[in-house]
This record gives structure tokens, C-alpha cells and sequence, in this order.
């Protein structure tokens, strides 16, 4: 049987920045787009400083997935696109803020550069229902 595609969207996260959406669910699954770390209502990069970026990046994930009908409580794979692998530890501290054991799986690369000169950008697979 083949599985319909819902488009996610929510004004309490940033609006797509090109043609993509916010994040899809397909059955029982959501997949949804990286988040940077833009205010939701200005639209801008929140702050230079990682902590603050990644904090912001975190508020934005989760309310994408709420909108899903998930939580990062549900989230099974995390994958995190950094521009300055130092950040790493930081990084890992906001996450331990906003994760719960059994931490979902995840991926962290350094890029050569991420939308809006962000820092970071994180992306999710989550379990809905």
C-alpha cells in the first residue's frame, strides 16, 4: 500500500528559506528539514555565539516536531552540520538539555559554510502518533 506525504508546517518554527517544507510525515514517521538558528518571528540568525545558536536551532526542531505530533522524546535520529567542529562541546551541552536517555542516534560533520552564515543546522527522523 503505498503511504501519503503531509506537508508539516508551523509559524512557531522559521518559514522554508526555499522550496522545501518544514518537515514531512509519511506514516508513522517524520522527517524534518535542517533548522538554523533564525528567530521564527524576524527571521534573522539569533546571536554569534553557538550556545545561543544551537539553543535557538533546539526551540525551532521542537516545534516542527510538535506540529508533527512528535517530541524529541520520539526523535530517532539527529543528524547536526557544524561550520567549526570546536563548537562540538558546546554543542553536546545543549543537547543534553533538551535529549533524554535513550538519546536518539546521530550524525555531526563539520561544513564549509550553512545557509545565512549560520553555525549550526540539525535535522531530525522522529516517530509521530
Amino acid at each position: 500500500m503505498a503511504q501519503t506525504r503531509e506537508e508539516i508546517a508551523t509559524t512557531a518554527a522559521p518559514a522554508a528559506v526555499g522550496p522545501y517544507s518544514q518537515a514531512m510525515r509519511v506514516g508513522e514517521m517524520v522527517f524534518t528539514a535542517g533548522q538554523i538558528p533564525l528567530d521564527p518571528q524576524s527571521g534573522t540568525i539569533v546571536a554569534q555565539n553557538i550556545e545561543q545558536q544551537t539553543e535557538q536551532v533546539m526551540q525551532n526542531l521542537q516545534a516542527v516536531l510538535e506540529a508533527a505530533g512528535s517530541s524529541f522524546a520520539r526523535t530517532v535520529k539527529l543528524t547536526c552540520f557544524l561550520t567549526d567542529m570546536a563548537d562540538f562541546p558546546t554543542v553536546n551541552a545543549v543537547f543534553e538539555r533538551h535529549l533524554q536517555k535513550p538519546y536518539p542516534a546521530r550524525s555531526c560533520v563539520e561544513v564549509t559554510a550553512l545557509p545565512k552564515g549560520a553555525a549550526i543546522e540539525v535535522e531530525a527522523v522522529a516517530l509521530t502518533g
